[in-house]
C-alpha cells in the first residue's frame, strides 16, 4: 500500500487527485474484502476435508500478520509528513475505518460483551461513555486540532501554551497513557495468539508483538493507516459472523439487535428459575462452607499451615505405602508442592482464596440480574440503599470518565491530523461513529445471546458430556474458565463455572456450535482489534518522544531521516517493555483500559478545551491544571487498586481510601474537575497569553472573523 505521496517508490497507493485516489481505494480493498472471504471459506472446506484444527490457528496467525507485515512493508517510509500524519491525505470514510479500528481494541472486541455478560445492565456504561465521546471528538476537538495543524497533541500544547515545559508535561502524559492502554492490548495479544497456536502466553505476547511492530516499524502513521484499514475490516467481519448465527439458531431471525430483548426476557426467566434451583443452592452453601474454612484457618496461620504440610504428606506417604498408581502418586506429590512456602504467603493466599468462595457464594454465581439497572435496592434497608446509591454513582461516574477519555486519547486525536481538510475531519468523526457502532450495537445482543446459552442449554449438562470448549478454554489460563464438581452431584450447575469476561467474544464460536475455522476468524478479529490499537499507541510514545521531546526540545537542527530512525528505534524498545508488562498479568484487560481513559480525561480534556475555546487560558495555569488532574487521578488509583497498591506498598484498608464509594476505574471523576479549577484559577490570576496566541485562538475557533 506504498504510494500515498509521489515518492519514486509508487505502488498500489500512488497518490493522484482526491477522487481518483479515492476511487482506487476502494477497488482495492473491495478486492481485498473478497480475497479474505475467499481464504475463509476454503479454510473451511478443508476442515470438513480432515484439516486439524491446530493448523487452521496457525494459518490465520500467520496469513494475518504476514498481511499487515506487508501492508507495512509497502507503506515504508522516511518522509515526515506521511510517517506523522500519513501525508494529509486519507479520505474521510477511510480515516473513519482506520479510527474505528484504532478505537475498537482489544478492550472493545474482546472485552466489552464479556463485561456485559458478567454485569449486565452496569456494563452499558462503557457503551454510553465511549460513545458519546465521540460526540463530543466531534463537535469540540477534531475540528479546532485540525485546524491548528501540529502532528500531536504535546505539539499543540506547546504551540498553544507558549513553550516547551507544557509540551513535556504532555509529552509525559500521553506516554504514560498510552503505555498503560498498550499493555492492555498486548495483553489481548497474548492471550489470542495462545490460544490459536497453543503456546505458552508469554511466547504468544512476543509472536504478537512481531505483528504489531512491523507496521509501525516501518512507515509510522502511513503504514498504520491502511493496515488499520483492513484489520477493520475484518474484525467486523468476525464480530457480527458468530452473533448472527447464535441469533438464527435461537430466533431464525438473522438480526441480533432487533431480537435480543426476547431473548432478555427469556433469559431473566432463566434466573429467576436458577435462584430457586436446590441444586444452585447446595453450591453456594458449599461456597460459603469454603470461606468459613478458609477464614479459620486466617485466625492461626502458621497452626493452620503445619497441618495442611503434614495432612498432604501423610497422604502421599500413604499412596507410596499402597503401592498407589503413578498419577495418585504425582498429583499428591503436586498437591504437596503447591502449598504455600511460608506464613506469609499463605495469609495472602487464603485472603484472596476466602474472597473468591464469598464471591461465589451468592445466586447466579455471584452475576447480578442481567436488567437490574442497579445493585441494592432503593426501598430497601440502610445498607441498601447505601449499595444502590454506589452503584449508581459508579454508573455515572464511569460514563463520564469514558466521555471524556475517548475525547483526550491522544492516538484516537492524531487521527484527525491526516485527513486533507478541516470538513473531512468532520465527516471523519461521523464514520467513525458508524463504524463503531456496528460494534457497539451488536455487544449487548451477544451478552444476552450467550448467557440463554449458558443458562439453558449448558446448565444441567453432566460433566462428562460438556462440550470441548470449556476443556480447550481452561487449557489456556484457568483463571479465564475452570469447571468444577463442587456439589459431586455429576451434574454442571451455574455456580460451578468460573468465567472470565475477556473469552466470552472469542469462545461464542464454539458456544454457538460452528466450525472451528469460525473460532479462527474470530481470534484473527481479536488479533486485528488488539494490534491496531497497539499500532497507534505504540507511534504515539514514539512520536512524543522524537518529534517532541527530542526535535522540539532537543535538536530542532535535526533532519527527518534522523528523527524518524529515532522514532523507530524508541518504538521498539517501548513495546518490548510494554510486552514485558503484559506477561506480568498486572490487571484484566478493561481496568487497564479504563484506567488509561481516566487519566487521559484528568491530563488532558480540561488543558485542550479550555485551551481551544478560553484565549485567557495561560502558560502556568496549563501547566498546574494538567499537573493537578493527572496526579489525583494517579494517587486515587494507587491507593484503590489491588495490584498498584502491592506496588507502591499501600497496606491501609481499601475502604478507608475511597471518595464517595468510587472505583479506582473511575478515578478520573476527581481529576477532571480539579484539572479545570486550577487551570481557570491560575489563569486569572497570571498574565493574559501574548496577542498572537489570542489571536491563533479566535482565527482557529471563527476562520471567517475580521481582525479589526
Amino acid at each position: 500500500m506504498a504510494g500515498l505521496t509521489p515518492e519514486p517508490a509508487g505502488g498500489v497507493f500512488a497518490a493522484g487527485s482526491n477522487k481518483a485516489f479515492k476511487k482506487q481505494l476502494n477497488k482495492v480493498y473491495g478486492w481485498y474484502t473478497g480475497g479474505f472471504a475467499a481464504f475463509v471459506i476454503v479454510l473451511a472446506i478443508l476442515e470438513q476435508m480432515g484439516l486439524p484444527k491446530a493448523w487452521i490457528g496457525y494459518i490465520f496467525l500467520l496469513a494475518t500478520v504476514l498481511l499487515y507485515a506487508g501492508i507495512g512493508i509497502m507503506s515504508r517510509t522516511n518522509d515526515a509528513a506521511e510517517y506523522y500524519v500519513a501525508g494529509r491525505r486519507v479520505p474521510a470514510i477511510y480515516n473513519g475505518m482506520a479510527t474505528g479500528a484504532d478505537w475498537m481494541s482489544a478492550a472493545s472486541f474482546i472485552g466489552m460483551a464479556g463485561t456485559l455478560y458478567l454485569t449486565g445492565y452496569g456494563g452499558l456504561a462503557f457503551i454510553m461513555g465511549w460513545t458519546g465521546g465521540y460526540c463530543l471528538v466531534a463537535l469540540f476537538l477534531a475540528p479546532y486540532l485540525r485546524k491548528f495543524g501540529q502532528f500531536t497533541i504535546p505539539d499543540f500544547l506547546g504551540a498553544r501554551y507558549d513553550g516547551n515545559l507544557a509540551r513535556f508535561i504532555g509529552i509525559i502524559i500521553a506516554i504514560f497513557v498510552s503505555f498503560v492502554y498498550v499493555v492492555a492490548q498486548i495483553y489481548g495479544v497474548g492471550l489470542i495468539t495462545t490460544r490459536l497456536t497453543g503456546v505458552d502466553f508469554s511466547i504468544g505476547i512476543f509472536l504478537g508483538l512481531a505483528g504489531i511492530l512491523v507496521c509501525s516499524f516501518l512507515g509510522g502513521m502511513r503504514a498504520v493507516t491502511w493496515t488499520q484499514v483492513a484489520q477493520y475490516i475484518i474484525l467486523i467481519i468476525a464480530y457480527l459472523i458468530p452473533v448472527i448465527w447464535l441469533s438464527v439458531k435461537q430466533t431464525g431471525v438473522p438480526i441480533p439487535q432487533l431480537v435480543y430483548g426476547q431473548q432478555l426476557v427469556k433469559v431473566t426467566e432463566a434466573e429467576k428459575r436458577l435462584v430457586d434451583d436446590p441444586k444452585e443452592k447446595e453450591v453456594i452453601e458449599a461456597f460459603k462452607a469454603q470461606a468459613k474454612a478458609l477464614e479459620e484457618k486466617l485466625k492461626d496461620v502458621p497452626a493452620a499451615l503445619a497441618a495442611d504440610r503434614a495432612a498432604a504428606q501423610k497422604k502421599l506417604d500413604d499412596l507410596r505405602a499402597a503401592n498407589a498408581p503413578a498419577d495418585q502418586i504425582a498429583a499428591a506429590e503436586k498437591a504437596l508442592a503447591s502449598l504455600p512456602k511460608d506464613e506469609a504467603a499463605a495469609k495472602e493466599a487464603w485472603t484472596k482464596a476466602k474472597a473468591a468462595a464469598e464471591a461465589r457464594a451468592k445466586p447466579l454465581a455471584g452475576m447480578p440480574r442481567h436488567a437490574q439497572a442497579f445493585a441494592g435496592d432503593p426501598n430497601g434497608d440502610e445498607k441498601a440503599q447505601k449499595t444502590f446509591q454506589e452503584s449508581r454513582r459508579n454508573f455515572l461516574a464511569l460514563v463520564f470518565c469514558l466521555m471524556l477519555g475517548t475525547a483526550a486519547l491522544p492516538h484516537i486525536l492524531m487521527r484527525y491530523y491526516t485527513t486533507p481538510s478541516v470538513k473531512e475531519a468532520r465527516e471523519s468523526v461521523g464514520w467513525s461513529l458508524f463504524f463503531i457502532f456496528l460494534l457497539y450495537f451488536t455487544a449487548p445482543a451477544l451478552a444476552v445471546l450467550v448467557k440463554y446459552e449458558v443458562f439453558t442449554v449448558l446448565v444441567g449438562t453432566p460433566f462428562d458430556k460438556l462440550p470441548a470448549w470449556i476443556a480447550n478454554w481452561s487449557k489456556v489460563d484457568p483463571a479465564l474458565l475452570s469447571v468444577t464438581d463442587v456439589n459431586k452431584d455429576g451434574i454442571f450447575q451455574l455456580g460451578e463455572m468460573r468465567i472470565g469476561g475477556d473469552i466470552i467474544v472469542l469462545a461464542t464460536p464454539e458456544i454457538a456450535g460452528l466450525p472451528y475455522v469460525i473460532s479462527g476468524m474470530v481470534a484473527a478479529g481479536g488479533l486485528a482489534a488488539a494490534l491496531s490499537t497497539a499500532d497507534g499507541l505504540l507511534l504515539t510514545i514514539a512520536n512524543a518522544l522524537s518529534h517532541d521531546l527530542y526535535y522540539k526540545m532537543i535538536d530542532p537542527n535535526a533532519t527527518t531521516a534522523r528523527r524518524v530512525m529515532i522514532s523507530k528505534v524508541l518504538l521498539l524498545i517501548v513495546a518490548l517493555l510494554a510486552a514485558y508488562v503484559a506477561s506480568q498479568k498486572p490487571a484484566d484487560i478493561l481496568f487497564l483500559v479504563s484506567a488509561a481513559f481516566s487519566l487521559a480525561a484528568a491530563g488532558f480534556f480540561p488543558a485542550l478545551t479550555l485551551g481551544i475555546f478560553w484565549k485567557r487560558a495561560t502558560k502556568w495555569g496549563a501547566i498546574l491544571g494538567m499537573i493537578a488532574g493527572f496526579g489525583v487521578t494517579f494517587y486515587y488509583m494507587a491507593t484503590t487498586q489491588p495490584w498498584l497498591r502491592s506496588v507502591f506498598g499501600v497496606t491501609s484498608p481499601v475502604a478507608d481510601n475511597m471518595w464517595w464509594g468510587i472505583q479506582p476505574i473511575s478515578a478520573g471523576i476527581f481529576g477532571v474537575p480539579i484539572g479545570f479549577a486550577v487551570i481557570i484559577i491560575v489563569s486569572l490570576l497570571t498574565p493574559a497569553p501574548r496577542r498572537e496566541i489570542q489571536e491563533l485562538v479566535e482565527h482557529v475557533r471563527y476562520p471567517n472573523l475580521q481582525r479589526a
